[in-house]
């Protein structure tokens, strides 16, 4: 199973010669991919702005949204700055994409909210086109768009979410499922319901299996991975306290969640950082290397 680690800029106040940096070292480090996540009402950077700058900075390590928040976007910019920076990174690109539960975010874009779901779908499907190089749209004489992605058809995608629709569509529409947590069985179980909607689509081989988890090293690590989980999940309530309880803040918790979650067949696991310490990388490597 492959391990990779977030970046840190959903930490508030984390500088950005600091993502730089901590970019460049886990380029050099034992990790597979670059993370990032997504919202729109927090002091966090925007997904796309951080994985160009980390595309400069990089040469091996791929570069994940995990998840990028879709629905928020325009289908045409979307395609087009997923092209770049896939192209720029001589395809390194995996999008991870979701359509979020925070109505805030959707009255801070603006976007429509009731109907995420089935335009997520849409714009999936007008993304394909204009990564294969077809017009945009042909009932309105719009030609095709680039830059043409280094990966062939475009950027992997990853689908997350919770819901029964969002691992359905996981399976339909995308490369692979990224779970919503990272609980063994009730992954094994989503992942499950994911397969099933991609053989009924009649796709061969299987899709892929990741997931995202938040975690601290070192003092004080269950307050510092726990505070950030509550302000971060602060919509959620008593969930996100139960969040806060069960996160990755020992070495011995962080071997025992990638056991078992390799157990089950994983692909891959990213560790998001809830610090701007760069202990937290330099730690997490000692275990993973």
């Amino acid at each position: 199973m492959k391990i990779g680690i977030g970046l840190p800029g959903a930490v508030p106040g984390v500088k950005g010669d600091f993502i730089l940096e901590w970019a460049q070292r886990a380029d050099a480090g034992p990790f597979s991919t670059l993370g990032t996540i997504d919202r729109l009402v927090y002091q966090n950077y925007e997904p796309f702005i951080q994985l160009a700058a980390a595309a400069a900075v990089t040469t091996r390590i791929r570069l994940m949204t995990g998840v990028m928040l879709a629905p928020l976007r325009n289908e045409g910019v979307l395609a087009k700055q997923a092209a770049s920076i896939d192209a720029i990174s001589n395809g390194r690109l995996t999008l991870g994409l979701g359509v979020g539960r925070r109505p805030d975010d959707y009255k801070a874009a603006p976007a429509k909210y009731s109907n995420r779901g089935r335009r997520f779908e849409d714009q999936i499907a007008t993304m394909k086109r204009v990564w294969s190089g077809e017009d945009v749209d042909l009932e309105n004489d719009v030609g095709p768009m680039g830059p043409p992605p280094v990966q062939k058809g475009g950027p992997e995608i990853l689908i997350g979410g919770g819901t029964p629709q969002a691992i359905a569509r996981a399976g339909r529409l995308a490369d692979g499922f990224l779970a919503a947590g990272t609980q063994p069985e009730a992954v094994e179980s989503s992942y499950k319901m994911a397969v099933d909607a991609w053989e009924a689509a009649g796709k061969s081989g299987k899709p892929r299996l990741a997931a995202v988890a938040s975690y601290a090293l070192g003092p004080n690590a269950a307050d510092v991975v726990g505070d950030y989980i509550r302000h971060y999940y602060s919509f959620l309530g008593a969930v996100a306290e139960q969040m806060a309880q069960n996160a990755v803040s020992s070495p011995e918790a962080l071997k025992g969640m990638i056991s078992d979650l390799e157990s089950i067949g994983m692909d891959e696991l990213v560790f998001l950082p809830t610090a701007a310490d760069m202990g937290q990388l330099d730690r997490l490597a000692d275990i993973v290397g």
